[in-house]
């Protein structure tokens, strides 16, 4: 089957906040739903994903519907960080659970791949607070395959629309060396991208994102190109009734760099810019 790949373009936030991105980001994400056009949005650190998460969320209000949006996270960090000092790539998903909770509609997060000992006492008390179901990267490596899937069905079960965010530090360093905080135990991609491909054949998934790719860490393209694969695996997979495949991305100016010390891959993504498709029609 022909997919169309077209480039929408970059949030950058040089003159603007990090939550004025996320913002922009979020209208962008709506407008292109709004076109029946699946997005695949590149990151900016993992804080890219919020403003993924309110164009969902958005568009699914804005369609009179109660949003029921599943949220799919392949990450070592459950990233339930609190964010009264301001929003960072460990608070987002806190961010969405108050969001839901300030509007009455549900909140379904579903994080696979939790390192132990990359995560706090208090995240995995937050976790159970929320009455978050979480897959340890140890289970996965246990090859505890068949009940996995059986919960993250129970999970999908229950949402009427999904999207997945992959953050690339869920990989071994073996993998994904150009992350931000490389992971010496983590997956390897042969066990992930089935579980990813599980989730996008249930056709509820509107969109994914994959961040937290740094091109100063990185050694021969290693991670670069495992993106690269996991955006083929997504595409591939997108919904039969979405006309083509839209990429973005969010990246960040040099004060705001130092101030959220994350990873950035805007070097990455202009190498996926220079091969993209047709331009898509004006917005």
């Amino acid at each position: 089957q022909e997919v169309k790949l077209f480039d929408a373009g970059d949030i950058v936030c040089d003159e603007i906040s990090l939550e004025e991105g996320q913002r922009e980001l979020g209208l962008a994400v709506e407008e292109i739903l709004r076109r029946r056009l699946f997005p695949i949005v590149l990151g900016g650190g993992h804080e890219t994903t919020f403003g993924h998460f309110q164009g969902q969320h958005n568009y699914l209000k804005d369609k009179g519907r109660t949003p029921e949006l599943g949220i799919v996270n392949f990450d070592a960090h459950f990233d339930l960080r609190p964010y009264d000092m301001g929003n960072s790539s460990g608070t987002m998903f806190r961010q969405m659970a108050d969001v839901c909770r300030a509007e009455g509609t549900p909140y379904h997060y579903f994080p696979i791949g939790i390192q132990q000992h990359s995560n706090t006492v208090s995240l995995f008390k937050k976790a159970r607070e929320l009455g978050v179901d979480y897959v340890l990267a140890k289970e996965i490596q246990g090859s505890n395959m068949e009940s996995i899937l059986e919960r993250m069905d129970t999970f999908l079960y229950h949402c009427r629309d999904a999207y997945i965010t992959v953050c690339t530090d869920v990989f071994s360093s073996a993998f994904a060396p150009g992350v931000s905080a490389p992971q010496s135990l983590g997956l390897d991609p042969e066990v992930v991208l089935p579980l990813l491909k599980h989730v996008l054949r249930t056709r509820k998934v509107r969109g994914f994102d994959i961040c937290e790719i740094s091109p100063r860490f990185d050694q021969d393209n290693t991670t670069a190109n495992l993106g690269a694969v996991i955006i083929f695996a997504g595409h591939q997979h997108a919904l039969p009734h979405e006309r083509s495949g839209i990429r973005r991305r969010i990246s960040v100016g040099p004060d705001e760099k130092k101030r959220r010390k994350h990873a950035l891959s805007s070097l990455f993504l202009c190498r996926f810019q220079k091969n993209s498709g047709p331009s898509p029609p004006s917005m």
